[in-house]
C-alpha cells in the first residue's frame, strides 16, 4: 500500500493510542498544533471549493477529526489531572492568550462554546437536514430533466450518465451531512462537560493528593483547564464553520472568496449609498468624524472605481464574443459537424411548439422518455436519443419523423382539437376536418372539444394531439427498430450480456460469429417484431448452431424456434386458440422446389405470374379474416418460412409468418383459410 493509503489508518491508530496510553506533554503540544492546522486546512478548502461534491469526503473526515479532537481531550485531561501539566501549548493559551486571568478565560471559553453550539452548529444542523430532505425530494425531477435533455439532443449519453451519477452523489452527500452535523453538536457538548470535569477534579486532586492550598490549586488547574478548553474549542469552531459553509454553499464556477467579492460588490451604486450613510452618521451623531469619514470615503471611491471597471469589462466582453463568433464560423470543425446524421429526428412546425415547450404545459419530452423505456422492455433494444427540433420549412401544424436522415413518417396535428377515429360506422352528426390516423392509416376526423363527448357516445375513439404523436412515433420506431440496431449498438448489448454470461459470449463471439453476424441475426428478428430482450436464449441457440452454419438467415430461423413460447404468447388469442391461414401442400411444394442455393445464400426464384397468383390468394384470405376483426397470421412449414416471408414482405409487411416449430405444443391451432394456386 502507498503511504497516502496508510495515512488515515495511522491516524485512527493514533486516536486509539491517545485514548489508552498516557502521552508526554511535548507530544500533546505537537498533536494540538496538528489538530489546529488540520481544522484550519479544512476551513480553507471549503472556502475555495466550487460546489459541495468537490469535498465529498467531508462527512467521513469530519467524524475522524472529531474523534481525534476528543482523543486529545482525553489525553490532556489525563495529563492535567495526573501530572498537573498538559504541555506548552495548553499553558500558553491559559496564560498568554487570556492574560492569566481565569475569569476572563472562562468568559472567552463560554463565548466560543455559545458561538459554536447555539449559532454555527445549530444552524448548520438545520440547513443540513433541510438540504438532505429537499435533495432527495428533487431527485425524480432532476432525473426527468436529464432524460428530457437527452431526448432533446442537448446532451450525449455520456453526459447524461455523468449527471445521473452526480444527482445520486448529491443525495448521498447531503444525507451523510445530515448525520455528520450531529457529530459537531455532540463535540460541543462534550467540550463543556470536559471543562467542568477538569476544573472540579483538578482542584480536588490538587488539594487532596498534592497538598496544595485551595487558592493555589484553583489558580493552577483553572488556568490549565481554560487553556485546554480554548485549545479544543478553537479547532472545533473552525470545523463547525467549515460544516456550515459546505451545507450552505451553492454550486458555482468560482470559490467563496471570488463569489463574495463579485456578488457583494456587483452593484457599485449601492456603495455610494452606503458611503453617504456612514458620512452622515458621523456628521449628525456624536461619533467621531475621523472614524466615519475615511470609511465612507473608501466606499464612495470604491463604487466609482468599480463602475468604471464594470463598463470597461462589458465592452471587452462584447468585443470578445463577436471575435469568438467570427472565429468559430471559420473553423473547419464546424463543417465536419454538419456531416453527422442523428439516428432519430422528430421535426415539427412552429404551430406545434407548445407540445414540446414545458413552460406551455407540453409533455412531449416526457412522452419520448416513456416511449424509449417501453420499447426497451418490449423489443430489448435501447432506442437512440430522439432529436426533437422545430423546422420553419414545415407547415405550422405538420410534423415528420426521420430515421438516419430519411423521412419515414409524417402527419398533421391540430391543437385545441381531438382526433376521432371511427369504429367502422360513421355518424353524420360528428363533423370535423377529415384526415387519416397517421400510425395505422385509419380514416378519422379532427373535432373540437365541444364535440368530444358526442363522438365518444357515438363509438368513436377520441385521442388528444400528444397521444396521436406518441402512438405514431412508437409505431414508427417498432417498424424501423432493425435499422436502428447497428454494430455499435450490438456491441453494447453483447457487453451488457457478458457481465452475467461471460462464458456464453466467449463461445459465440468473436469466433465463429463476428459482431456483424450477430447484428444481422438480431436485426432479422426485430424486422419481424420478435423481441431480442431474451439475449441469453438467443446466444445459447447461436452457440449450438454457429459451428454448423454462419448464415444469418438460417441462424435467425433457429433462434425463432428457440423463442417459440415468446412468439406464441405474442400472437395467442383467447381460449388458448390461434387462428391462422395455412398454405396448401401444392403451394408449399412449389415454393420449396424454387429455392435457389448459391455461395452467397439461398433465395426464392418464382416466376412473376406464379408469385402474383400466390400473393393474390393470400390477399383474399387476409381480407376475409379482417372482415371478422381477426388478426391475419400465416402458418407454414419451417423449411420454407423465411422464403414465404421474402415473398410477402413487400406486399404484406405487417402480417406475421410463423412456422409450426415456432408455436407452443400446448396451444390449439385453427385454420380459417388455405392459400391455394389455381
Amino acid at each position: 500500500m502507498k503511504l497516502k493509503d496508510l495515512s488515515v489508518v495511522f491516524g485512527v491508530i493514533l486516536i486509539i493510542v491517545m485514548l489508552i496510553i498516557p502521552l508526554p506533554p511535548g507530544m500533546l503540544s505537537f498533536l494540538i498544533i496538528v489538530n489546529i492546522s488540520l481544522a484550519l486546512l479544512v476551513l480553507l478548502v471549503t472556502m475555495n471549493m466550487r460546489e459541495a461534491l468537490d469535498f465529498s469526503i467531508f462527512p467521513s473526515l469530519l467524524l475522524i477529526l472529531t474523534l481525534f479532537r476528543l482523543g486529545l481531550n482525553v489525553s490532556t485531561t489525563r495529563s492535567i489531572l495526573s501530572k498537573g501539566d498538559a504541555g506548552g501549548v495548553v499553558e500558553t493559551f491559559g496564560t498568554f492568550v487570556v492574560g492569566g486571568n481565569v475569569l476572563v478565560g472562562l468568559v472567552v471559553f463560554f463565548i466560543l462554546v455559545i458561538i459554536n453550539f447555539l449559532v454555527i452548529t445549530k444552524g448548520a444542523e438545520r440547513v443540513a437536514e433541510v438540504a438532505a430532505r429537499f435533495t432527495l425530494d428533487a431527485m425524480p425531477g432532476k432525473q426527468m430533466a436529464i432524460d428530457a435533455d437527452l431526448n432533446a439532443g442537448m446532451i450525449s449519453e455520456q453526459e447524461a450518465r455523468k449527471r445521473r451519477e452526480k444527482v445520486s452523489r448529491e443525495a448521498d452527500f447531503y444525507g451523510a451531512m445530515d448525520g455528520a452535523s450531529k457529530f459537531v453538536k455532540g463535540d460541543a457538548i462534550a467540550g463543556i462537560i470536559i471543562v467542568f470535569i477538569n476544573l472540579i477534579f483538578g482542584i480536588i486532586i490538587g488539594m487532596v493528593q498534592n497538598g496544595m492550598p485551595f487558592g493555589e490549586a484553583s489558580s493552577h488547574y483553572s488556568l490549565l483547564t481554560v487553556g485546554d478548553g480554548i485549545v479544543s474549542q478553537l479547532p472545533a469552531l473552525l470545523i463547525s464553520t467549515a460544516t456550515a459553509i459546505i451545507v450552505t454553499r451553492a454550486a458555482s464556477e468560482e470559490n467563496l472568496g471570488s463569489d463574495v467579492i463579485a456578488q457583494l460588490f456587483a452593484y457599485p451604486k449601492m456603495l455610494y449609498v452606503a458611503g453617504g450613510t456612514i458620512i452622515l452618521l458621523g456628521l449628525f451623531t456624536p461619533i467621531q468624524d475621523f472614524v466615519t469619514l475615511p470609511i465612507g470615503g473608501m466606499l464612495i471611491i470604491g463604487g466609482y472605481r468599480l463602475s468604471n471597471v464594470g463598463n470597461r469589462e462589458k465592452m471587452e466582453l462584447v468585443e470578445s464574443e463577436e471575435q469568438v463568433a467570427t472565429d468559430d464560423m471559420k473553423k473547419p470543425e464546424n463543417i465536419v459537424n454538419l456531416l453527422t446524421i442523428d439516428p432519430i429526428e422528430f421535426e415539427f412546425g412552429y404551430g406545434l411548439i407548445p407540445l414540446a415547450d414545458t413552460n406551455q404545459g407540453g409533455d412531449l419530452l416526457d412522452r419520448v422518455v416513456m416511449i424509449r423505456r417501453q420499447l426497451a422492455l418490449e423489443l430489448g433494444l435501447v432506442i437512440p436519443v430522439v432529436r426533437i427540433r422545430d423546422n420553419i420549412q414545415l407547415a405550422p401544424n405538420e410534423y415528420r419523423i426521420k430515421i438516419k436522415g430519411n423521412e419515414v413518417g409524417k402527419g398533421e396535428i391540430y391543437l385545441e382539437h381531438y382526433l376521432a377515429i371511427s369504429s367502422g360506422v360513421d355518424d353524420p352528426k360528428i363533423t370535423g376536418i377529415d384526415t387519416v390516423e397517421p400510425a395505422f392509416g385509419i380514416p378519422a376526423k379532427w373535432i373540437t372539444e365541444d364535440m368530444k363527448t358526442n363522438a365518444e357516445m357515438a363509438g368513436y375513439t377520441v385521442v388528444d394531439p400528444p397521444s396521436v404523436i406518441s402512438t405514431h412515433l412508437t409505431e414508427v420506431l417498432r417498424n424501423y427498430a432493425h435499422e436502428l440496431l447497428g454494430r455499435q449498438e450490438t456491441k453494447q448489448l453483447i457487453d451488457h450480456l457478458q457481465e452475467n454470461y461471460p462464458i456464453l459470449v466467449e463461445e459465440v463471439t468473436p469466433n465463429p460469429l463476428s459482431v456483424g453476424d450477430i447484428q444481422k441475426v438480431l436485426a432479422k428478428l426485430l424486422k419481424e417484431r420478435v423481441s431480442i430482450r431474451n439475449l441469453p436464449v438467443i446466444f445459447e441457440t447461436l452457440a449450438d448452431f454457429c459451428k454448423v452454419t454462419t448464415d444469418p438467415d438460417i441462424l435467425a430461423e433457429y433462434v425463432r424456434q428457440a423463442l417459440a413460447k415468446q412468439i406464441t404468447n405474442q400472437y395467442i388469442q383467447d381460449n388458448n386458440l390461434l387462428k391462422v391461414i395455412t398454405l396448401s401442400g401444392q403451394v408449399e411444394k412449389l415454393i420449396a422446389d424454387h429455392v435457389q442455393q448459391t455461395e452467397h445464400g439461398n433465395y426464392l426464384a418464382l416466376d412473376p405470374s406464379t408469385s402474383q397468383a400466390i400473393l393474390e390468394n393470400i390477399r383474399k384470405q387476409i381480407e376475409q379474416m379482417q372482415l371478422y376483426n381477426q388478426t391475419p397470421i400465416i402458418l407454414c412449414s419451417p423449411a420454407i418460412r423465411m422464403y414465404v416471408r421474402e415473398l410477402t414482405e413487400r406486399y404484406f409487411p405487417q402480417v406475421p409468418i410463423l412456422s409450426y416449430n415456432e408455436l407452443d405444443a400446448n396451444i390449439e391451432i385453427q385454420s380459417v383459410g388455405v392459400v391455394n394456386i389455381s
